[in-house]
């Protein structure tokens, strides 16, 4: 009876109402909105909470200086609508049409307000369920064995009204501002706060504490008019085309770099923060100074009694006075709006911005809460594009779809095809798919191996973090190994430190194809499913375990892997030396023979022409096969009843005498005549 109530919009406990639905949304940001879509789509009880009178309301207010680092390439010179989602960084999936990004703005970074207008859009067209001005400030657990996961989450919003719900999905980003508490750390203003008019700074002097984009973005809008500008930070700076990271300094905003190293006033400083402190001078001027300078110093008898570095060191690197001091550290999680009981804990190390969760996207400390967008970023911190749009309305999918299979009993979405199209699929998918490409290194297709490699399922961007869990997870079963393919780039080509413009950076030959430094794809081979004792163990910066085999295709300067010899030969070789098979297609006249000379025939000939099915031929056809050397011309008949000349013999012969194949080891078939 009670699940009965609470399937409902309204069930008591304990004498307070709460509003149930199976799932709640915490945001309607990027990530929020794009759960919605997926959850609306399949039919599910959901609801959205939101803050804001509007959704987006981040980029109401971010970027300052209104300018987006993510790209809106509106032409590719393809109609292909998968591929062009690899070069567009703003919009999220949706079957509509009218939602792409590109119809917003035709801007290469776009104004803030285009996407807010998008966000806004797209929840209105697709009738999104969200709930705003709703702001949830508590979340808590209601333990009861019938719940799908154990328990139920409660929220509470600012007007004490209580919600119930079966799955809780975090789409919050991360919008607490980083801190850094220091002696004179209150005349420091935030990159939230600080005016972005730059005549505001005209002829002053300015620190910024950070590295980030949202640093250089505020120095790039008042380099014109300051004096100098210095920067510091405890870490190097980092460019986004060496470390092929988006996170890191993009182009659009190093303006900087060029001043610094051509001499031109502004710099770069690497100091740890918290050992910085300020000490304000009766001119309101700030000088910058160590911690340790002003332990058990009396700060209040004024900067006269205080000793600075340049007493003790005349050429110390920040020794002129700053008129102002701005931070821009980014942001972090609000881990503040969470019970105890949701073991919601920070990450370690450089991740303690994000809350912990698994590869899976799954709270490591209570089941069922799933962190979506930015905040799911740990997963692939400084390695892919998750923190993203561009990134996370792929893993935002992918979680859909592991909720689906967990509590609704649909598996992952997958298809089946024949042996003979394994080189073809996976081909088209290298070539065209954008959830590979974007989120390199940690989404994966996955082709299962089915009735002794004559059919192969495909799954469609898995994440590799959970490959151990895949029946599990996917409700799909690998009792005859599988195939991983997945994008990479070269082991020792990305860094602060590479030189990534080196002469002979890119590698041409297929032969060399293991040494490509660019983003190719790579195909994993495993005789079994690996088990999570081997993805725990698995080599250092490797996204999978050791396969039992392993393909690179030689990255491309255009990424389009279609050259049959540099690209689709080699892997057709892979495979079929893996599956101990020949992949090739044939005409009928081979098959026919091979069917007269061999025991087995090849899986083409099996699944086609012995089916009577296959390419009906014709003469535009077969008079292409014989220009391309892979027919004898044999079709010249004399029909007086003349003897044909020797190089028009009956096929029959021909075949016999000239295509006659013995049974031989399969790395001998890959220099027989094929199509």
């Amino acid at each position: 009876l009670r699940l009965a109530l609470c399937a409902g919009a309204l069930c008591a406990a304990g004498g307070a109402a709460f509003l149930y639905h199976d799932y709640c949304v915490l945001g309607a940001g990027p990530s929020g909105l794009q759960a919605a879509y997926f959850l609306q789509r399949a039919g599910r009880d959901y609801l959205v909470f939101e803050r804001s009178h509007a959704p987006g309301s981040f980029f109401a207010i971010y970027p300052r200086h209104r300018k987006l680092i993510s790209i809106n390439k509106r032409y590719t010179g393809k109609s292909n609508g998968e591929f062009n989602l690899r070069h567009d960084w703003n919009s999220l999936l949706s079957h509509d049409p009218r939602l792409l990004f590109r119809r917003y703005s035709r801007q290469f970074f776009p104004h803030a307000d285009a996407m807010v207008r998008y966000l806004e859009d797209f929840a209105a067209l697709l009738e999104l369920r969200v709930r705003y001005n709703t702001a949830i400030v508590h979340v808590t657990l209601d333990r009861d064995p019938q719940a799908w996961n154990g328990h139920y989450f409660v929220l509470t919003d600012q007007n004490r009204q209580n919600y119930k719900c079966s799955s809780l999905l975090v789409a919050t980003g991360t919008w607490v501002p980083n801190v850094v508490n220091f002696p004179g750390s209150e005349y420091v203003e935030g990159y939230e706060t600080v005016s972005i008019n730059p005549e505001d700074f005209a002829g002053q002097t300015v620190l910024i504490l950070g590295r980030g984009n949202s640093a250089f973005e505020t120095a790039e809008n008042i380099l014109g008019v300051t004096n100098f500008v210095h920067m510091v930070s405890r870490s190097r700076v980092r460019l986004s085309w060496a470390t092929h990271y988006v996170g890191d300094l993009r182009a659009i905003n190093n303006g900087l770099l060029d001043t610094y190293q051509l001499k031109s006033l502004d710099g770069l400083l690497e100091g740890d923060l918290e050992d910085l402190a300020i000490v304000k001078d009766k001119k309101g001027k700030l000088h910058i100074t160590l911690r340790f300078y002003l332990e058990n110093r009396n700060t209040s008898a004024g900067i006269d009694s205080i000793t600075l570095p340049q007493d003790e060191l005349d050429n110390f690197a920040t020794r002129a006075p700053y008129d102002r001091v701005i931070r821009c550290l980014g942001w972090k999680f609000d881990f503040s709006i969470y019970n105890r009981s949701l073991r919601m804990m920070p990450g370690r190390g450089n991740k303690n911005k994000y809350p912990q969760i698994k590869p899976s996207y799954e709270s490591r400390g209570t089941r069922g809460l799933f962190v979506l967008g930015t905040a799911s970023h740990s997963v692939d911190f400084r390695k892919s594009a998750g923190g993203f749009i561009h990134g996370f309305r792929y893993t935002t999918r992918a979680v859909h779809r592991l909720l689906e299979n967990r509590h609704h009993g649909v598996p992952w979405p997958s298809t089946v095809y024949p042996i003979t199209q394994l080189t073809n699929s996976i081909i088209k998918r290298v070539n065209e798919a954008s959830g590979l490409y974007q989120m390199f290194g940690v989404l994966a297709d996955i082709i299962l191996l089915r009735e002794n490699a004559t059919a192969f399922e495909y799954l469609e961007e898995y994440p590799v973090g959970v490959l151990a869990e895949l029946e599990a997870q996917t409700g799909r079963s690998a009792p005859d190994g599988l195939f991983v393919v997945i994008m990479e780039y070269g082991r020792n080509f990305s860094g602060a430190d590479k030189d990534v413009f080196y002469y002979n950076r890119a590698v041409g030959e297929a032969q060399h194809a293991w040494q490509s430094n660019f983003l190719h794809p790579v195909i994993y081979y495993y005789k079994r499913l690996p088990a999570e004792r081997e993805m725990r163990l698995r080599p250092p910066d490797w996204p999978l375990p050791r396969p039992h085999a392993i393909h690179h295709i030689v990255e491309d300067f255009l990424t389009d892997w279609t050259a049959p010899n540099a690209h689709i030969l080699p892997l057709r070789r892979f495979l079929e030396n893996c599956l101990s098979t020949d992949l090739r297609n044939f005409f009928a006249e081979s098959c026919f023979l091979f069917a007269l000379t061999r025991q087995k025939q090849p899986p083409f000939c099996q699944q086609g022409y012995a089916r009577m099915q296959g390419l009906v031929g014709s003469e535009r056809l077969r008079r292409h096969a014989v220009e391309a050397g892979l027919l004898e011309d044999y079709a010249v008949m004399d029909f007086s009843g003349d003897k044909l000349p020797h190089s028009h013999r009956g096929s029959r012969d021909q075949l016999l005498e000239d295509h006659v194949i013995p049974v031989r080891p399969l790395q001998h078939l890959v220099n027989a005549k094929d199509e």
